[in-house]
């Protein structure tokens, strides 16, 4: 029995330290305020939303409960369907231009040209700018007094016109123009990091076979930059439909309601129209737009990754 109780003593671990144990503890420590802030001022807040979204809440939170009363009146608001048709506007041309200008800078630099330590980081320069920024110089550079087409005129071409951003059909576009010199850098950098993870030996091996660079390109590099495609979607997709700040440089969701986006309606009926319930409702499905994209891309990388291991 004596001999049991030494073995067991001489195989079961030292006792830890309390150094040791606060060492385990000391990053749950130090993340325990960030964990409660963000908790509490995004998801806490992503739950109240969605109660107000179901009361009669007017310039003030109300807890008048009233079911689906407002949706039902969101989506009988013909400004809501404007806003809905502008997203889809701004939303597919904004994620396709960024895209096909990312994936051709990509390749621009991937061929090793000289100054692509200069060339990256000018590209990449407009992600650094804010949007209120980026929404405000584009504003004067498409103005007609004082941007393009008075510098065009002044220069001798005095029938020249461009008044995009004044006009109604016409205003949408320019959202698109100024979203899409802020982003294109951004998505040229993660389609960049995907070239650069192909295995040369397939580039190789398929120069060998006699594959040109147009067929490399299209049948072997640009398939294999699938995770690429899906990673600038989501970002794009979830940037095009919580855009706000942009807008509101820009245009301020005009000229009328021409460049006026599910962002700008949700802020417009909580703090100008006094309809809080309403604004809620829009800001919900928001939220379920950009869970429609996030939800299946966490699937696809962590579910169907598992499933396939």
């Amino acid at each position: 029995m004596s001999i049991t109780l030494q073995r067991s003593a001489a195989i079961s671990p030292p006792a830890r330290t309390a150094r040791e144990r606060l060492g385990d503890f000391l990053p749950r420590i130090v993340l325990a305020p960030s964990f409660a802030a963000v908790l509490v001022f995004v998801y806490g807040f992503i739950i109240f939303t969605g109660y107000l979204s179901f009361t009669d809440s007017k310039i003030l939170p109300s807890f008048d409960f009233v079911g689906w009363k407002n949706y039902v009146r969101l989506w009988s608001l013909p400004n809501w369907w404007i806003a809905l048709e502008n997203l889809a506007i701004f939303a597919s041309l904004y994620i396709v231009i960024c895209t096909a200008i990312g994936l051709g800078l990509a390749i621009l630099l991937d061929q090793k040209i000289r100054g692509e330590g200069v060339l990256r980081p000018i590209y990449l320069y407009p992600m650094a700018i804010s949007f209120i920024v980026t929404g405000t110089a584009w504003k004067w550079f498409l103005d007609p007094g004082i941007g393009i087409e008075r510098i065009v005129r002044l220069w001798g071409w005095s029938d020249f016109t461009f008044d995009w951003i004044k006009d109604t059909q016409m205003a949408i576009y320019c959202v698109v123009i100024a979203a899409v010199w802020q982003s294109s850098g951004f998505v040229m950098a993660m389609f960049l990091a995907g070239l650069r993870g192909i295995d040369n030996e397939i580039i190789k091996a398929a120069q060998i076979d006699g594959a040109t660079n147009f067929k490399l390109y299209k049948r072997i590099i640009i398939p294999m930059l699938r995770p690429a495609f899906l990673s600038a979607f989501v970002v794009l997709a979830h940037l095009a439909i919580k855009s706000y700040d942009l807008v509101i440089a820009l245009t301020n969701g005009g000229p009328g309601r021409a460049t006026e986006l599910p962002a700008t309606f949700m802020y417009s009926y909580t703090f100008t129209r006094n309809s809080m319930g309403i604004g809620a409702a829009s800001a919900v499905i928001m939220l379920m737009m950009i869970a429609s994209v996030i939800i299946p891309y966490i699937y696809a990388e962590v579910g169907g990754g598992n499933r396939g291991r």
